[in-house]
């Protein structure tokens, strides 16, 4: 499977990003069972369908499916794909460059993957502060631990509509958000001017070290190079500021800290025993009713 993993990233540099969001809006929603592999069908509309999930890069999936068949060649009906996407998460976090950290086994794959769970389970990017504080704060995890998490921002891209609103017509005022920096905001500009035309133009989350998971990504919030609003605002409310300038400073800090964030949101809402099969397929549950 590691290696299945990393000839995905090697040919796919995008890999990493990729899996690592599909990994967190999978847990994020009824746990980590890999209910958001679930493929819809012509009957039932399923985790991957809300607009929220749609953006979701077809190299996560892709990998998450090489793996598991590589895997059910040499011992099948043993290794859920929740576990896969766990295992493969982390080997990528380490391959470009970020922690290695312990990952638990014995998830079983969700029976359930439904639309409707979605839109009130995964975080929006004009979300502010306070409401993603909250977000976290009711799944159990802490302001730090949500500060660390946000960190995976430090890979990967968003898509222009994500952020346009920060750049044209953002109030009476300001016509661009005043918490960009200036020259970072005309460049976006330039970059996103056509997005309307073209929906999957998109920016690096970090313009410095965009396939390094580093801790540039916090350098970025404190010089106004947040691309998200949500992601900016950590810079600025004083409950998530002192862990921005932290990770700043010590990139070790940041690294202890997300390998024991993921090692704890691996383990979250996990199905075990009869709430869960191991699928013979990731994008199909073992019987019809999913």
């Amino acid at each position: 499977m590691r290696d299945t993993v990393a000839q995905k990233q090697n040919t796919t540099p995008t890999t990493a990003a990729a899996v690592l969001r599909l990994f967190f809006h999978d847990c994020m929603v009824e746990g980590c069972d890999a209910s958001t592999l679930v493929a819809a069908s012509p009957l039932h509309r399923t985790e991957r369908d809300p607009s929220l999930n749609l953006d979701l890069p077809g190299d996560a999936f892709d990998t998450v499916v090489r793996a598991k068949t590589a895997l059910e060649l040499e011992c099948p009906d043993i290794v859920s794909c929740a576990d896969i996407l766990a295992v493969a998460t982390r080997n990528l976090v380490a391959l470009v460059g970020g922690p290695a950290y312990r990952v638990p086994l014995g998830r079983k794959d969700g029976l359930v993957s439904d639309a409707s769970r979605v839109e009130p389970n995964l975080l929006k990017p004009t979300m502010p502060a306070s409401q993603i504080i909250a977000f976290f704060v009711s799944r159990g995890f802490t302001v730090q631990e949500m500060v660390t998490l946000m960190g995976g921002h430090t890979i990967g891209f968003s898509h222009c509509r994500e952020f346009s609103y920060r750049l044209y017509n953002f109030s009476r005022t300001s016509p661009t958000d005043p918490a960009l920096n200036p020259k970072y905001a005309e460049g976006l500009k330039k970059l996103c001017e056509n997005y309307t035309k073209d929906p999957t133009m998109s920016a690096f989350n970090d313009v410095m070290t965009p396939g390094k998971f580093d801790n540039v990504y916090y350098q970025n919030l404190e010089k106004g190079l947040g691309l998200l609003a949500s992601d900016q605002a950590m810079a600025a409310d004083q409950r998530t500021k002192p862990f921005v300038e932290l990770y700043a400073r010590n990139e070790t800090a940041f690294f202890t800290a997300f390998a024991r964030v993921m090692e704890k949101l691996s383990t979250y809402k996990i199905k075990t025993g009869k709430d869960g099969e191991v699928r013979h397929r990731c994008d199909q549950t073992n019987t019809v009713n999913i």
